[in-house]
C-alpha cells in the first residue's frame, strides 16, 4: 500500500495494483479564484500541482477509481470534472452520488456504510466540518477507511477533532490516519478542519497509528503551515508518529 500527496487533499492511494485518486483538485494555480468569507484576496489554489499538465494526463490514464469525500471545490473542482474519464469508477457517499451522476459520470458507486470493491473493504465515516453557523454552512462531510488483508488507512476528510472521529478510530483501528490540517478558518466562526491541537489529540487517541497531515499551504483560508505544525508535533514528542508529507511525495505505508 502506497500513498502520494499531490496537493491539498488530493491523494493517490495504491493498494496492490489498484490506484484510487482521492478528492481531486486538478486546476491550475488561481483557477478557483478568491474564496468567500476570507480575510485576504489570494487566488486558489495557491500553487500548481507538483508535475506538468502532460504528466497529469498520463497519471489520470492509470487510475482505476476516484474517491470523493465531499463536493467543495478544493476537493472536486471543474478541472477534475472535465479531465476525468466519464466512465471511470467513482466511489462516494450516497448523499452526493446524484450530483456526480448529473455531472456526466456513468459509473458512480454510492456507498451508504460499507462495500467490498476489488477485494478492498471500503467504509464511509462521518466528519464535522466546523462548529455553529459555519459548520452548518459547510454541510455534510465524510471520510473513508480502506482495508485489505491486514492493511488499513483512514482518510478522515475535512473534519475537526470530535468524539465521532475518536469513535471511528476505535471501531476501525487504522494503522494509518490521514488528517486535514491547516486550521482553515473563515471570517466568521472557528476552524473548519484540524488545528495542530486537534492533530495532537489524534496522536493521543491512536498510539498504534501513524498520522499523516495534508491540506496544507494550498488554499487561502488555512492558518497553520507545515513549519508551525511540525514545531507543535515536536514540542509534544510525536515526531516519530506524526508526519507531514510534501506535495508530490510518495509514502510506502506497507
Amino acid at each position: 500500500m502506497k500513498l502520494q500527496l499531490w496537493r491539498n487533499a488530493t491523494l493517490l492511494l495504491s493498494i496492490d495494483k489498484i490506484s484510487i485518486l482521492i478528492d481531486p483538485m486538478l486546476g491550475k494555480k488561481g483557477s478557483l479564484g478568491q474564496f468567500p468569507m476570507t480575510d485576504n484576496e489570494l487566488l486558489n489554489p495557491l500553487l500548481d500541482l507538483p508535475f506538468t499538465h502532460h504528466e497529469l494526463i498520463k497519471k489520470l490514464q492509470t487510475i482505476d477509481a476516484v474517491a470523493i469525500t465531499h463536493l467543495h471545490p478544493d476537493h472536486w473542482d471543474t478541472a477534475a470534472i472535465e479531465l476525468l474519464d466519464k466512465k471511470i469508477t467513482i466511489l462516494c457517499p450516497a448523499i452526493i452520488s446524484d450530483q456526480i451522476e448529473n455531472q456526466g459520470f456513468q459509473n458512480v458507486i454510492a456507498i451508504d456504510n460499507h462495500i467490498l470493491w476489488n477485494e478492498i473493504d471500503i467504509s464511509i465515516t462521518k466528519g464535522q466540518h466546523g462548529t455553529g453557523e459555519i459548520g452548518e454552512r459547510m454541510g455534510t462531510v465524510n471520510g473513508f477507511v480502506f482495508k485489505k488483508d491486514n492493511q488499513s488507512v483512514y482518510i478522515v476528510g475535512d473534519s475537526i477533532w470530535n468524539k465521532g472521529i475518536e469513535g471511528e478510530i476505535n471501531i476501525h483501528k487504522p494503522q494509518h490516519i490521514i488528517v486535514a490540517g491547516g486550521a482553515a478558518t473563515f471570517s466568521i466562526g472557528d476552524p473548519i478542519i484540524m488545528t495542530s491541537e486537534d492533530i495532537i489529540k489524534v496522536c493521543e487517541c491512536a498510539p498504534q497509528a501513524k498520522i499523516w497531515v495534508t491540506h496544507l499551504e494550498a488554499v487561502s483560508h488555512c492558518k497553520e503551515d507545515r513549519t508551525f505544525i511540525q514545531k507543535k508535533i515536536h514540542e509534544k514528542g510525536y515526531e516519530n508518529q506524526c508526519f507531514i508529507p510534501k506535495d508530490g511525495e510518495e509514502i510506502v505505508l506497507y
